[in-house]
């Protein structure tokens, strides 16, 4: 699942990019929200079916549980929200590969923080780190690096990105589809006044950017954000964040597969690089430390 979400990432790097062409940075997030909210209603409702039990907001009668549902939606939403603005900002300053390289640094920041509520991943996870980010850099940063605005605007997304990865992590225990269409509904509404009031949006802003925006709340907000939730469930935060970098990876790829970009020597040994970093953290040893 977290394959498959890194894999949608990789590619919204360039829809967003296509979508600051027609919408502010406000606008088009709080739409692609609005979006993936509508997108998972209709997953929990047939949950819900599936499981037997009627369709319900909340999907349980025991109070505890659904204060522990709205507490987690409500600051899953709170993270996401500053994490997604803050991409989105840096996007439309910043090129896409350098973009995807310095928001997968939530990879470094996320067993730093672990640190800090003892949480010690094993000499394994900090190896795959340390592979992962080599990897990444051969992969995205050819040039050489300067910090710039929207670098900065990336910098901190990585950081409230990790803080989003570890809430997700503390709130496993919940419903995952709800705690995702609760998330993107906060995000929704903390977006969308500011967007009205600073960037005034046109309705042909969004006919423009239909497509980029069904695919960035579909896809990569609506399926992407839900597995990302539920494989959580079953896997640590730091292996997570692992196996969610390869967005860098899947972005190189499908530039090669779909617009005909070809990777030079370095980019293929950085991609070699990042698959050893997951090898390496799916180990036994490396798994046992991530989520104790």
């Amino acid at each position: 699942m977290l394959l498959t979400a890194a894999m949608i990432w990789g590619c919204a790097f360039v829809a967003q990019s296509v979508g600051m062409d027609y919408l502010g940075v406000l606008s088009f997030s709080s739409a692609r929200a609005l979006i993936a909210c509508l997108t998972i209603v209709p997953i929990v409702i047939f949950f819900d079916r599936r499981s037997g039990r009627k369709p319900s907001f909340w999907g349980t009668d025991d109070p505890v549980k659904r204060k522990r549902l709205l507490t987690g939606g409500a600051l899953c939403g709170v993270a996401l929200t500053g994490g997604s603005v803050l991409q989105q900002a840096g996007i439309a300053l910043t090129a896409v590969g350098k973009a995807g390289f310095i928001t997968a640094l939530y990879i470094v920041i996320i067993p730093v923080i672990g640190l800090f509520f003892r949480r010690r991943p094993g000499p394994l996870v900090w190896c795959a780190v340390g592979a992962a980010l080599a990897g990444l850099y051969l992969l995205c940063m050819n040039g050489g690096f300067s910090v710039e605005t929207g670098d900065i605007y990336l910098i901190m997304s990585a950081f409230v990105y990790s803080i989003h990865i570890l809430l997700i992590d503390r709130f496993s225990d919940v419903d995952g589809v709800r705690l995702s269409c609760l998330q993107f509904f906060v995000f929704f509404v903390l977006s969308f006044p500011p967007a009205l009031i600073f960037e005034k949006p046109a309705l042909s802003g969004y006919v423009g950017a239909a497509g980029v925006l069904l695919y960035a709340g579909v896809l990569s907000s609506g399926v992407a954000f839900t597995l990302q939730i539920l494989a959580q469930k079953l896997t640590g935060a730091v292996v997570g964040s692992l196996l969610m970098s390869l967005e860098s990876v899947f972005a190189a790829l499908a530039g090669w597969a779909i617009l005909g970009q070809t990777l030079s020597a370095r980019e293929l040994l950085g991609c070699a690089l990042m698959f050893a970093a997951i090898v390496m953290a799916q180990l036994p040893v490396g798994k046992k430390a991530a989520v104790g």
